[in-house]
């Protein structure tokens, strides 16, 4: 299909009603979109379907790679049956938990801060030296550091998955801040308003887009935190199940587990992308999501 058949008719004869030009963008639409859906499975179908080819005919080692039907049977044993460590849905509920309390709090305290140091420069000119020797630090060296003062419980993977969200979320908010509209700012300002009201309603506001862009990505990393620290030392969740089938040479489990936290991640995605399009209905629809 061409790309001239996606673009919307610009260009009709004059005369042409507003219905009709309407209903040429809707099928025009329609029509890229069902376009984007044909490509997206096929690209999913050959590339499961190579990979399958390839461990069949064992062009690739299944020792290393297993093949997409061993890891469907495996999700359904482990859903059916459970896995050699208690019930699936008991571990992905675990690692869940300590993702989705790392993420709320990182992500709050990334906004609240970056804010609050966007708004004050001395606030900044203070802290700013700490957030950079802090913020240099590898992520997953304090994984062991975590559990050591907080246990193998919730504790430390909830801390370890904050402290993966907050920076993110910290650094997109302080700069959405500085990056605020200053011919707006001066309007309000020339209105009356004051610092809070300021921040409220023109500076806030402009720094969403920044802030749900932080959002997006930060919840992957809060499951990376939440995996990690479930690595080094955890009782259940999906990273002990990786951790298990490493060690027991496992590939269809660790593939197994990789594909459930990839569900989860872009289940997670899909709701963080209807509460940006609710809460942020004024911003006007981007050039690229025009048909």
């Amino acid at each position: 299909m061409s790309d001239t058949a996606l673009k919307t008719p610009a260009a009709l004869a004059r005369g042409t009603s507003a219905a009709e030009i309407e209903a040429a963008a809707a099928a025009a639409a329609l029509r890229r979109k069902r376009l984007v859906y044909f490509w997206r499975y096929l690209i999913l179908v050959v590339f499961l379907g190579g990979w399958e080819l390839l461990a069949r005919t064992r062009l690739i080692d299944e020792f290393f790679f297993s093949r997409p039907t061993e890891i469907v049977a495996r999700l359904y044993t482990w859903t059916t049956e459970g896995t050699s460590e208690g019930p699936l849905w008991y571990h992905l509920w675990v690692t869940m938990e300590e993702s989705v309390l790392g993420f709320l709090t990182g992500a709050v305290a990334g906004v609240v801060a970056g804010i609050a140091m966007g708004r004050n420069r001395m606030l900044a000119d203070v802290f700013s030296v700490y957030i950079k020797v802090v913020n240099s630090i590898p992520r997953v060296v304090l994984a062991p550091i975590f559990i050591m003062i907080f246990g193998l419980g919730l504790t430390s993977k909830v801390a370890l998955s904050f402290v993966m969200v907050f920076f993110v979320v910290f650094a997109n908010a302080f700069q959405g801040v500085r990056e605020a509209d200053r011919n707006l700012i001066a309007n309000a300002q020339i209105l009356g308003a004051k610092d809070w009201q300021l921040t409220r309603s023109v500076v806030i506001p402009s720094a969403m887009s920044w802030i749900f862009a932080s959002l997006h990505v930060s919840f992957g990393f809060a499951i990376v935190g939440a995996i990690v620290g479930e690595f080094v030392g955890a009782r259940y969740g999906i990273g002990l199940l990786i951790n298990v089938a490493k060690g027991s040479f496992d590939a269809a489990g660790m593939y197994a587990a990789i594909v459930i936290i990839m569900v989860v991640a872009l289940a997670a995605e899909y709701l963080m992308t209807l509460v940006e399009n609710r809460l942020a209905k004024w911003r006007p629809v981007a050039l690229v999501d025009q048909p």
